[in-house]
């Protein structure tokens, strides 16, 4: 039975979804303001872990994935190059697309833009100003905390005491305000001041909270099974949600909140505003393969802070790599004997694997269950090869473990050298071209193939791993 530690409850639940058989899943993604970092995708890849073990287990899902790409830092950052915000944000959505690619995550099935919904946001406030639980001050409209005494329920924060003014934290919105608690739903723009939107209660552009609960209501309705982020968003952003969401319908937003623990770099949690962090690109460009990323950051179960080092990352190269040599030898041991030893290790295997996963995502317990399979299995090979049964349940076992983990890559990874030759062509006619967004991209490809490129002055030079 499938378990996860619900943020809501602070307890381990088994999962039953509202309807059986299908699952709707909300993930908080991205601000297409700037490159992503690790600290990021370490959300991103526990998001496709959850994603690819409920399919694993038979659920019809339904993923939805936002991409915000509008916000105060998207505002400014376009106004001071004298651009439009989608002249700003389309090549970091691009960019974050591509290396979400890379990493081996699988595209959720909805991926829904912030600006494309804000109709549907202006019908929310609407309903909240209607029923008392949002107010208008100096043209911009804020969500009143008091109308809803479930607010704390998801982060267990106590708000008693709490006065206007009296918290720097939630009082974020420079303007004025009932309540320090309260937020911003809508905020007041000029009559030519852009980005903005014209709704019934005045002229403007939506709060960042707003936006989320707009889009998952859209897609999967008034109450969902599944909302998931990082830790970092259960307050104030999730807090605001539940907020919004069921003052405006009255009904559950999310049956089950489940949260990633932080990327920390040298025991700091990694993040833009501190300056200790590494964007996806920044550790390809020093050769390390997406796989080997994608291992490191699933290595670590999510409710458990990882760790970053560059020895870590390392050992991960080395880890992927021996996986994929050990699916190669697999391929290539064809003995004639009637054997099951190999056969009985992966009922084992899968066992242990399946459990793992079923308590909460324990993903370093799945690993070593993959692990010791390729450890007992190798014993095999070394002594005679594995008999036409052993080697297809084998790989089956494998290719079990890699549709929830993904961490053998494709099995049609091996490229012929011309095909490594065209695409360096293509790659350097991209960088005449200045479209670094492709260059980029061929090099990621390559090195999920496990082909490293070397720039040098006599020209590109490849090595496989």
């Amino acid at each position: 039975m499938l378990r996860f530690f619900n943020t809501l409850t602070r307890q381990i639940e088994d999962f039953q979804p509202i309807e059986d058989g299908k699952v709707r899943m909300y993930i908080c993604g991205p601000t297409v303001w700037n490159f992503a970092h690790i600290g990021n995708f370490r959300t991103f890849v526990f998001g496709d872990i959850l994603r690819r073990y409920l399919k694993f287990k038979g659920y019809e899902l339904t993923h939805v994935m936002n991409l915000t790409d509008i916000d105060d830092r998207i505002i400014n950052e376009a106004a001071a190059r004298n651009i439009s915000i989608d002249e700003f944000t389309a090549p970091y959505t691009q960019y974050f697309l591509e290396d979400f690619d890379a990493l081996g995550n699988e595209r959720p099935e909805i991926m829904p833009r912030a600006t494309h919904h804000i109709a549907e946001m202006i019908e929310i406030i609407s309903k909240l100003l209607e029923n008392g639980h949002a107010y208008e001050s100096d043209g911009s409209i804020y969500y009143r905390i008091a109308a809803f005494p479930e607010y704390g329920k998801l982060s267990k924060i106590k708000f008693e005491g709490n006065i206007a003014g009296g918290s720097e934290r939630i009082d974020t919105d420079k303007y004025d305000k009932e309540d320090a608690r309260d937020f911003a739903l809508w905020k007041l723009v000029g009559e030519n001041e852009q980005p903005g939107w014209d709704a019934p209660f005045g002229r403007g552009r939506p709060g960042w909270h707003i936006e989320c609960s707009a889009m998952a209501m859209k897609y999967l309705g008034p109450t969902f099974d599944l909302h998931a982020g990082g830790q970092d968003l259960q307050f104030p952003h999730h807090e605001n949600e539940i907020a919004q969401s069921e003052g405006s319908t009255g009904k559950q937003f999310a049956k089950y909140w489940i949260h990633s623990e932080f990327l920390k770099i040298d025991d700091v949690t990694m993040s833009k505003s501190k300056g200790n962090f590494f964007t996806f690109r920044d550790l390809t460009k020093q050769g390390y393969s997406p796989l080997a990323i994608r291992y490191l950051l699933l290595s670590v179960p999510y409710r458990k802070q990882l760790n970053f080092t560059f020895e870590g990352l390392h050992g991960a190269e080395s880890t992927v790599e021996r996986l994929r040599n050990f699916r190669s030898l697999v391929k290539e041991s064809g003995g004639s004997a009637d054997e099951r030893d190999a056969v009985e290790l992966v009922i084992l295997a899968l066992r242990k694997f399946t459990a793992a996963m079923d308590d909460d995502l324990n993903t370093a317990a799945a690993l070593a269950a993959v692990h010791d399979l390729v450890r007992e299995v190798n014993v095999i090979m070394s002594e005679r090869p594995l008999s036409p049964e052993e080697r297809d349940a084998v790989l089956d076992a494998v290719g079990k473990f890699n549709m929830v983990l993904g961490i053998f890559g494709e099995e049609d990874d091996a490229m012929l050298d011309a095909d490594i030759e065209a695409l360096i062509k293509e790659r350097q006619q991209a960088r005449a071209n200045r479209d670094f967004a492709r260059s980029d991209h061929i090099r990621d490809e390559l090195a999920a193939k496990g082909i490293i490129l070397e720039d040098t002055k006599e020209g590109v030079r490849w090595k496989r791993k």
